[in-house]
Order: structure tokens, then C-alpha cells, then sequence
């Protein structure tokens, strides 16, 4: 079963490693990882994506907190969560083709970035299902190359992981 942890972590050198190989040297595989800052200067936010049964999620959990730099873990529910992805798409392209490309990008609310005579870059952002749908029907048209970004996830509503850690 998959888990997406949002973990707040102080900006640290090696730190990303050190979370990285927990889940390692448990034999989890990272599915998706996304860092970036936060809205506190001086921490940042890791989704991580695992599948794994929940009773040695939990040890992993127990041990991620055991972390100094490590400030808080949440695992983030879907139903209660925004998720996101981002991709970019390299599609093969000729004459023939380009318009039914184009029109399977305006379908799925995609941009075509990049312009080339054999290929166009598409960029698409929205749930996994909606970037695997979009492979799906550009597939036998030719993907020549995909980049892809690890899952964003933040909680709905007003509700933050960073309100309560900093108030006086």
C-alpha cells in the first residue's frame, strides 16, 4: 500500500541521504521524493512516496523522528490532501501526426512547451491518474523521453503541519 510523508526538516547538508537510507536499509523503495524550501526560512518540506505495509512504516517513522533535524512527519491521507505531479513529455511528431498530438494535449488541459520539427515537449500537471492517462494515449504516437517530478501533497483547508512548532 502506498504512504505519502510530508516531513518538515531543518536545511541541512546530508540530511536528504540520511532519510533516503532509512527507508534503504529497511528494503523500501522511494517511489517519489519532492524537496523543496518551506514556508519557514531555514526548513524544508520532503514527500516521500513508499509502498510498504503500515506496522514497519511505523518503525521507519519512529526512527525518521529519532533525527534531530527532523521537526515533524505527517502521513498525508488522499481524501484530505491535494496531490500533485508534474511532468514533462518528449513526443515524437511528424505531419501526420501533430494535430492529434496537440488536440490529446488541449484534452488533458496540457501545454506544449517546446516545438521541434520531429517532436514537441508537453507539459502536463495533475493527480498520477491524470499524467498516466496522458502517456497512455501519447504512447503510440512515440515517447521519446519523460521527466518527471516526485509527488507534491499539501493538506486541504486552512489546517498547516507548521502551525503549532514555532508559536509562543
Amino acid at each position: 500500500m502506498s504512504h505519502v510523508l510530508s516531513l518538515l526538516v531543518e536545511d541541512r547538508p546530508g540530511l536528504l541521504t540520511r532519510v533516503a537510507g532509512l527507508f534503504a536499509r529497511r528494503g523500501f523503495n522511494i517511489e517519489s521524493l519532492a524537496v523543496g524550501k518551506s514556508e519557514i526560512p531555514g526548513l524544508s518540506r520532503i514527500t516521500v512516496v513508499v509502498d510498504v505495509e503500515e506496522l514497519p512504516l511505523e518503525q521507519v517513522t519512529k526512527q525518521l523522528n529519532k533525527l534531530v533535524n527532523v521537526i515533524k512527519i505527517v502521513e498525508l491521507d488522499p481524501t484530505s490532501t491535494v496531490q500533485r505531479e508534474h511532468m514533462l513529455i518528449k513526443v515524437r511528431v511528424d505531419n501526420t501526426t501533430r494535430s492529434q498530438i496537440l488536440e490529446a494535449a488541449t484534452l488533458f488541459r496540457a501545454r506544449i512547451v517546446d516545438v521541434a520539427t520531429d517532436a514537441l515537449v508537453i507539459e502536463v500537471t495533475g493527480d498520477t491518474s491524470k499524467t498516466q492517462a496522458l502517456l497512455r494515449v501519447l504512447e503510440p504516437y512515440g515517447i521519446k523521453e519523460i521527466a518527471q517530478s516526485g509527488l507534491l501533497a499539501i493538506g486541504r483547508g486552512s489546517k498547516s503541519i507548521t502551525e503549532r512548532i514555532f508559536k509562543s
